[in-house]
């Protein structure tokens, strides 16, 4: 007689957590460009392009501090309306490669007016048209955070925070301000007044914080009005901090690959991900910089899974954070939410 053959399906783990919806809330659009789109940008307006070394060696650093300064670098090569359209493209032309349905994308307005003294209107144009188009082939919706930097002062924080409330009146894309850059030189204290104007121009309030300080900058945002947290790396060194997280449910942007790659974590086992889910803190997974951390958002969630032991069902949980936590309005939010509990659960694949 012969053997009868019995076929065994395996379960691909990486596709299943590549196509469940999800949410990226903490995600910088300058930090989605590729070295090989920067050496395509410069192309279009150089006489001596960059060659794909020189544009990898703009992407190297040591430190937090090297970090920025890389930031910075790759920021500046940006120049006309056409290199944001072509950026804001790209970058959701990979997120629906990851399963993303929503983006909420922090641009770095702080930066083109500080260092680079520019216009910003007609850069954001090229950037919405960016987002229109891509929205329209890629069918995941994004909105935008006008993000300052923190350690320029309040008064650069202003023109960002006025200008996003200038352009919100014709551009509902425009969803939120928030602050960047280096909390060892600035907490969040100084901007209190104008996260108060900001939320009665009817943005919503981010903030990052606790990322490269203790949990101090963390009680800081929540002091000022922040609505969400990102990173909050240090909170776990505070039991009562993280019991306010908890009891208000507010969103913690995790980002895993960045803060080990800038050396705010130094372990990977140190990193406090686990414990604050085990905690109840509304957890969400993000990518932050995906080209300077060679990561992505489904490159977060299998980190979570393989290293942090989260079942399957818990990354469910999280994608559904991830929804609950955007500044959607709440009947696109419960639409999305259907989507991600009616995803095949691993037995069902």
């Amino acid at each position: 007689m012969s053997a009868k053959v019995k076929s065994v399906r395996t379960f691909d783990t990486q596709s299943w957590i590549r196509h469940l919806p999800k949410a990226e809330l903490h995600l910088h659009l300058e930090g989605t460009i590729a070295p090989e789109t920067l050496v395509e940008l410069s192309r279009h307006k150089n006489a001596a392009p960059l060659t794909l070394d020189a544009a990898r060696a703009l992407y190297q650093y040591k430190d937090f501090t090297g970090f920025m300064l890389a930031f910075k670098a790759i920021t500046e090569r940006l120049r006309t309306p056409d290199d944001y359209e072509l950026t804001a493209y790209r970058m959701i032309e990979a997120l629906a490669a990851q399963g993303v349905v929503h983006a909420e994308v922090y641009v770095s307005v702080g930066v083109v007016y500080y260092w680079r003294r520019i216009e910003f209107e007609p850069l954001f144009e090229g950037m919405e048209r960016g987002r229109i188009r891509g929205e329209r082939e890629f069918g995941v919706s994004v909105v935008w955070i006008f993000d300052a930097v923190r350690h320029f002062g309040p008064e650069e924080a202003a023109r960002v925070f006025n200008k996003a409330a200038e352009l919100k009146q014709q551009h509902p894309s425009i969803i939120g301000i928030g602050i960047g850059g280096d909390e060892r030189r600035t907490g969040a204290g100084p901007f209190r007044e104008l996260y108060a104007e900001a939320k009665k121009n009817g943005l919503h309030l981010t903030a990052h914080a606790g990322e490269t300080v203790g949990p101090e900058g963390i009680w800081s945002a929540l002091n000022i009005g922040a609505e969400r947290i990102g990173h909050a790396l240090t909170a776990g060194r505070d039991d009562d901090l993280v019991e306010v997280l908890a009891t208000r449910q507010v969103p913690v942007e995790i980002c895993i690959t960045s803060n080990l790659r800038t050396g705010c974590c130094a372990r990977l086992e140190d990193h406090p991900v686990r414990n604050y889910f085990e905690n109840g803190l509304m957890v969400t997974l993000n990518s932050d910089d995906p080209a300077l951390f060679g990561s992505d958002l489904c490159a977060e969630y299998c980190l979570a899974h393989t290293e942090f032991h989260l079942a399957l069902e818990h990354l469910r949980e999280l994608a559904g954070n991830s929804i609950e936590a955007s500044f959607l309005p709440p009947g696109k939010k419960l639409e999305l939410l259907q989507r991600v509990e009616q995803y095949p659960s691993p037995l069902e694949k």
